[in-house]
């Protein structure tokens, strides 16, 4: 499912206008961005938690030289599923 097919899914469960869903989707993601910047975890109780996590350095290689090189630390977002995911 793409984000306009997403849209369409929920204009017609909700009963909003595809223009006002496309707005509540958009406003959704613009707030899960905003609180990962921020550092914050978000959670939907049943539905799943965004959280950030550390990724350590750890060595590596160049993959065209072959060289060893570090690979520096990171943050990276991390979703996981609630109970409401969980394939049956």
């Amino acid at each position: 499912m793409n984000k306009k097919e997403l849209i369409q899914k929920v204009s017609a469960i909700s009963g909003l206008s595809v223009a006002d869903a496309e707005k509540a989707v958009k406003a959704y993601e613009e707030t899960v961005v905003s609180a990962m910047q921020a550092g914050e975890k978000v959670i939907s109780i049943g539905f799943g938690t965004f959280d950030i996590k550390q990724i350590g350095a750890r060595n590596g290689h160049n993959p065209q030289t072959g060289k060893p090189m570090i690979i520096p630390a990171k943050q990276a977002v991390r979703f996981r599923p609630g109970k409401r995911l969980e394939l049956k």
